[in-house]
């Protein structure tokens, strides 16, 4: 196990990313020395000087001495400057994972695992044990909605941690209790086909001793914790926190929620969109398993202020509404489609961004229905996420799926994102809502789009 005592010294590289960002809080909440670079300099480096951490901007050899660990993202390779140099030098050379896992170690853990909704899951239920007096420490793997980074360590027994399965170290946390949103392909390798994936999630809900809590309206979850021990949320009559939606706008969803047959309570939730409730039904179910009160953890979510590109607004102009979300699945996708849809908007204009070569090269037929509920859709090319590109894989694939599946729909293919912004300038109308969907560089498009509408340079 990682020594993450006070006296010890962590230099963080790709400290920038909401991922070790996050860890670098928690470090220095801890009473670590903490140090880090990035490759580029940003807010959150900003903010994360303001807590005590020594950042750099570049990676250089030097910057590592007189660390007794240092700890990468998986972006960052091995001919990075620095993790050489720290080889040489005999110091210890981590993954994330690792530090993670010492962190959970220290704490009860409850877990919040899937391949979509994991995010604001661990989100709202560090929301609603804060807002219920549990003062949880918690580690969120994106920035919240005020600004802050996703992270934070307290007294407290409990620990909530946004539990990553892109790279398969998810199993490594030391966990007592777990929440599992949904189980789909992705980040599928020659080494991790679609069943390594299931296995490893069927391992991660075993490990959830103290109680696990599953979204019975998900399949994939559901086959997944198949011969646990597990509570059960959800629409359906299985499930034994069971939602029924009210009333919803663009804001929000209202809805009633039983727990067991009986009235827990009435929940409003601050997101639109079906899959929000289902995000916050999880949370609440926790909160109640963990032994919180229900009728208060449930009206705790009304306060939650969301997190940074989850159906995020970016603001407005010329009449059109910019919304921006990291959906880049298929069944993401399409659930964020389905909320803006809903919405009342005169039309739905959407852009999508693939991300990664090695996704888009294994999900691309999947995408050929997520795009029903858009008026209008516009496809980039991929997001590399530093991956290679694979000779014959682009989003003109996507584009292809959607094209052929309806060929009636407005879909066009715009690679380069300056182009996009034209293209939108041009077709945007007064009560459009623009939807942007990815998880890469996407996320500057809607500012750029709502400069040229209000005539900025």
């Amino acid at each position: 196990m990682v020594d993450l005592s006070p006296e010890t010294r962590v230099h963080l590289l790709g400290v920038g990313g909401a991922g070790m960002s996050a860890i670098a809080v928690v470090l220095r909440g801890l009473g670590c020395q903490v140090s880090g670079s990035d490759s580029v300099d940003s807010l959150v480096l900003d903010r994360l000087r303001e807590i005590g951490v020594d950042v750099s901007v570049g990676h250089d050899a030097s910057q590592v001495s007189g660390a007794d660990i240092v700890a990468r993202s998986t972006a960052v390779g091995d001919d990075n400057p620095e993790v050489v140099a720290a080889r040489g030098a005999g110091i210890r050379v981590c993954r994330r994972a690792e530090i993670l896992a010492a962190i959970t170690g220290m704490r009860s853990a409850v877990a919040v695992a899937g391949t979509h909704g994991k995010t604001t899951t661990a989100a709202m239920l560090s929301h609603v044990l804060m807002e219920v007096g549990a003062d949880p420490g918690f580690v969120v793997g994106a920035v919240l909605a005020d600004g802050s980074i996703g992270a934070r360590w307290s007294d407290s027994p409990w620990f909530v941690v946004e539990a990553d399965e892109s790279d398969g170290t998810f199993g490594e946390l030391i966990v007592s209790r777990a929440v599992v949103t949904s189980v789909e392909p992705d980040h599928l390798r020659p080494d991790r086909p679609v069943a390594e994936l299931e296995a490893e999630f069927a391992r991660f809900c075993a490990g959830a001793a103290d109680g696990l809590v599953v979204c019975a309206d998900d399949p994939g979850a559901m086959q997944a914790s198949e011969g646990c021990k597990r509570v059960l949320y959800g629409t359906g009559s299985e499930s034994d926190y069971r939602w029924r939606a009210l009333s919803s706008n663009r804001q929000s969803i209202v809805g009633e929620v039983h727990c067991r047959g009986d009235l827990l309570g009435r929940m409003s939730v601050p997101m639109p969109g079906d899959h929000n409730a289902l995000n916050a039904l999880g949370a609440l179910a926790m909160a109640c398993e963990m032994g919180m009160d229900g009728p208060n953890a449930a009206a705790a979510l009304a306060s939650f202020e969301g997190v940074t590109r989850r159906f995020e607004r970016r603001g407005q102009a010329a009449g059109v509404v910019f919304i921006d979300d990291y959906a880049h699945l298929p069944t993401e996708v399409a659930c964020a489609l389905k909320a803006a849809s809903e919405g009342g908007w005169n039309r739905v204009v959407c852009v999508f961004q693939p991300h990664r070569y090695s996704r888009t090269s294994h999900l691309w037929p999947a995408f050929a229905h997520s795009f029903e509920a858009a008026d209008a859709l516009i496809i980039t090319d991929i997001y590399s996420a530093g991956e290679e590109a694979i000779p014959g894989v682009s989003g003109e694939l996507i584009w292809r799926a959607v094209t052929e599946a309806h060929p009636e729909q407005d879909v066009s293919y715009v690679a380069r994102l300056d182009d996009v912004v034209d293209h939108l300038v041009k077709v945007l109308r007064p009560g459009d809502l623009c939807l942007t969907l990815g998880a890469g560089d996407l996320t500057k498009v809607p500012d750029q789009v709502i400069a040229k509408l209000a005539g900025r340079p």
